[in-house]
């Protein structure tokens, strides 16, 4: 870290003392979708909206992106945030612990679903920020390997909390009422910390005009990013087919572990623990290299290795040898989704947060970034909700099938455009 410049320094230190803190929560938010539908019991359809909230509210950028884009006081805006959206998490610890309470169609379903939408919804500030601050404060040479060690420490902290809160969880199934309230406070002093960066507020001409000439703006200044940046365009069309796959098989996955496998918390626990591990060694290696090669060759990465992973996780219905140890059940067709899964896991935590950057002059990362976010929001009104149709309709294999399929089109389609159309900014 010699190299650092004093105001890389200072950035890194509370970038990754924010990744410290995020690792925590993330720990925690992983087993959401299982303790849905394991402990508090809700529904096929509920579980796919929990996770849609997680994507569908950057949706709201649209209207957002040009109020972003003008607000000066972005430390202010980042601290409002996270006082807002993470504070109603202390709502959780009010839940009953009783599987007759939660059962049918319970009110603690909509409390949960509606204290989670809120929470996301702060990331629709809190992440364009993240990567304008740190764009702006690293240089290019030093964005990707710093974000990568950063990364590195966010998992490996996210891995131990799972580990334990996967144990708690078995032994109390209803632990979470006490564990997710004490995440509010910690996502509050998180966001705090990331609002101690140091950011030079450029000059910004502002024309005031109303809240649609605002929104009009927003997203006729989207648009003119995805027509005059084809390279940013294709990346965007190759993100649509892979997240089309993603989404479409994350809640799947999800019951096939609860009810095709019937793993209990800890061997959930142990799987997610399993390729964060391999994530962990793997990711300075793919922070080097993303700064050296195109990002959708490095994209189209990614989505083959979570096409792999998707395919040893289908086999397991077939050919389900296993082991079991200290009350984990290790599926040996799983030993494969773990590794592919893992080099996913590295791959994406650089390619989603900060791939967009590679597109752009620093100082318009947060504007990608948001329009990045937006057609994941896009996507996510349909791929989750479609995803369960599919399982219910036609069972795991066809529905791993699909989404299988439209990872192929989307690394055929990155390295297409790989060869046919030049970055506008070398990497």
């Amino acid at each position: 870290m010699s190299d650092l410049l004093p105001r890389e320094r200072k950035t890194f230190i509370l970038h990754i003392s924010y990744s410290f803190l995020e690792g925590i929560i993330a720990g925690l938010i992983i087993l959401n979708e299982f303790v849905f539908v394991k402990s508090l019991l809700g529904s096929n359809y509920q579980l796919a909206v929990l996770f849609q909230f997680s994507m569908a509210v950057f949706l709201l950028l649209i209207f957002m992106n040009e109020w972003l884009k003008r607000i000066r006081n972005k430390k202010g805006m980042l601290r409002k945030a996270a006082i807002l959206t993470r504070l109603p998490l202390i709502l959780i610890f009010f839940f009953p612990r009783s599987a007759d309470q939660l059962g049918g169609d319970s009110i603690y379903h909509y409390v949960f679903l509606l204290v989670f939408l809120i929470y996301y919804m702060g990331n629709t500030v809190i992440w364009p920020t993240i990567n304008l601050f740190l764009k702006t404060s690293y240089r290019h040479e030093n964005f990707s390997r710093l974000y990568s060690y950063a990364t590195t420490l966010n998992k490996i902290v996210m891995m131990v909390t799972t580990f334990f809160y996967g144990w708690l969880l078995d032994v109390d199934n209803y632990a979470f009422v006490y564990v997710l309230p004490v995440s509010a406070l910690l996502g509050i002093s998180s966001v705090f910390l990331l609002s101690l960066i140091p950011y030079e507020v450029k000059p910004v001409q502002v024309q005031i005009n109303g809240l649609w000439h605002s929104i009009k703006d927003s997203a006729l200044g989207m648009l003119r990013i995805l027509k005059t940046n084809r390279s940013f365009f294709d990346f965007q069309v190759g993100f649509m087919f892979y997240g089309f796959g993603f989404m479409g098989s994350v809640t799947v996955i999800v019951l096939f572990f609860e009810s095709g496998l019937g793993l209990n918390y800890s061997s959930i626990a142990f799987y997610k623990n399993g390729y964060n591990v391999l994530a962990i060694l793997l990711l300075p290696f793919f922070g080097k290299l993303m700064g050296r090669i195109d990002p959708r060759r490095f994209a189209s990465i990614s989505f083959f290795s979570m096409l792999l992973y998707i395919l040893f996780l289908a086999l397991t219905e077939y050919y389900s040898g296993y082991v079991e140890f200290w009350d984990i059940r290790l599926y040996y067709m799983l030993i494969f989704y773990i590794i592919f899964h893992g080099i996913f896991a590295a791959t994406m935590a650089l390619t989603w947060f900060i791939g967009s950057a590679y597109f752009c002059p620093p100082e318009e990362a947060g504007n990608y970034q948001s329009v990045h976010l937006v057609l994941t929001a896009v996507r996510s009104l349909f791929a989750p909700l479609l995803g369960i149709a599919f399982y219910e309709a036609w069972g795991f294999t066809v529905t791993f099938i699909i989404a299988m399929a439209s990872l192929v089109i989307g690394v055929i389609y990155m390295l297409y455009s790989e060869k046919k159309v030049q970055l506008p900014f070398s990497p």
